[in-house]
């Protein structure tokens, strides 16, 4: 008896291992932080909601830094996608209060031939439905994205899902979709020409946002709004301009085609990630004509920020530091914003200056550090008194690597 009841145990463990094997980890959920967890590692996203007008344009997104894309429900896509080795996510939409049965069952059917791609990352059901330009009711309840996620999740749990929402709306309003949603995202687009005539997405004071702050800095508010819509643990990204307004007009007016410049692309994309975004989504390159320089500059930047991946996905680090500004004849508003990071055996200071003024800004706080290398500015900083002292020109970005305590 003795020996059957070893063999026994033995048999039942092997059938609970091969139980719980048989339930694997989901191949993509998040850490603590909102960072996304993609088969373990934590992994900081930089997507693209279009393609660029090139002749390979997947591989032109990964050559960039690029390493999401949303692509159509269709096999060929996908594959394309995955080739050029970029995660992908699919819109599937929602369920039609019209349509019950049949769009139900559409879903459904895409959900059930896309869910075991190796592209495949993410399902998005339908952008901005509590939004609907100049009236204030939702353009998609909340009730109908909760079920729709809710099929979603009945079939695929192996993967994420994403709903961006438009910057409007009040942050109880916003609140009702979580339930709908795993990851939550906001656009933003300040990068307007002054006097643009009127246009689908702008609010009749010109403005694409809400907030007071006409600026580029803006976006900190956008982020900080949309951790209040998530809470702390959920992933939060924020969907960036691609694009100029007038370019989406039918027939723009040439004098009136802005693009964000790289130096304000990097410093929206670092403003992003130093208020606690999880990933950056870009939109609109389908409306920037083939070899823009424009396309050049975003690809510069998705570069930078790639080449800096491992840090962008590291855990934030809490570091005591203090600012004290020099008198440089202007007042300071939001400042300088910095976030901590370490990776790499070192530590890295996030900074940006959000004024629209330059500043001049002595931090300290510092260990046994003497040296700060500027990143990507091929320059160093010598640390004084456990002092940094450095100049910022008007929202300009710098990125400081310290030796490991």
């Amino acid at each position: 008896m003795k020996k059957f009841g070893i063999v026994t145990v033995l048999l039942m463990s092997l059938f609970i291992s091969c139980r719980q094997e048989s339930k694997p980890e989901a191949l993509v959920h998040y850490d603590e932080d909102g960072m996304l967890l993609i088969q373990g590692e934590r992994t900081f996203m930089l997507g693209s909601y279009h393609l660029p007008k090139s002749e390979a344009p997947y591989q032109e997104l990964a050559a960039a830094g690029f390493n999401l894309v949303r692509t159509p429900a269709d096999q060929e896509a996908l594959d394309q996608a995955h080739q050029a080795g970029l995660y992908s996510w699919i819109s599937v939409g929602a369920i039609d209060s019209q349509r019950q049965t049949p769009s139900t069952e559409e879903i459904k059917k895409t959900i059930q031939q896309f869910k075991d791609h190796p592209s495949l990352l993410l399902w998005e059901t339908v952008d901005e439905p509590a939004w609907t330009w100049n009236k204030a009711e939702w353009r998609v309840p909340p009730k109908t994205i909760i079920e729709t996620y809710q099929i979603i999740k009945s079939i695929d749990a192996q993967h994420l899902v994403y709903l961006n929402h438009a910057p409007a709306n009040l942050v109880g309003t916003l609140e009702k979709y979580n339930p709908g949603t795993d990851i939550v995202a906001c656009d933003i687009y300040p990068v307007i020409k002054p006097n643009t005539p009127p246009l689908y997405g702008l609010f009749p004071d010109g403005y694409h946002g809400c907030m007071l702050n006409p600026y580029i800095s803006q976006i900190a508010l956008y982020v900080d709004k949309m951790r209040k819509v998530a809470g702390p643990d959920r992933p939060v990204f924020m969907v960036l301009q691609a694009f100029a307004w007038e370019n989406l007009r039918e027939k723009p007016i040439d004098s009136l085609v802005l693009y964000p410049t790289h130096h304000e692309l990097r410093f929206m994309a670092y403003q992003t990630i130093i208020n606690g975004a999880n990933g950056i989504n870009f939109w609109g390159l389908n409306y920037v004509p083939a070899r823009s320089p424009f396309w050049n500059d975003l690809k510069s930047v998705v570069a930078e920020l790639a080449s800096i991946k491992d840090i962008l996905a590291s855990s934030t680090k809490t570091i005591r530091l203090v600012k004290r500004y020099h008198e440089l004849g202007y007042d300071i508003d939001m400042g300088v914003q910095i976030l901590a990071k370490k990776a790499r055996g070192a530590y890295y200071l996030l900074t940006v200056n959000t004024d629209k003024n330059p500043a001049k800004v002595s931090i300290s706080g510092f260990g046994r550090d003497k040296v700060a290398k500027v990143l990507f500015e091929n320059r160093k900083i010598q640390i004084e008194n456990r002092q940094l002292t450095d100049y910022y020109k008007p929202f300009e970005v710098h990125i400081y690597e310290l030796g490991e305590e």
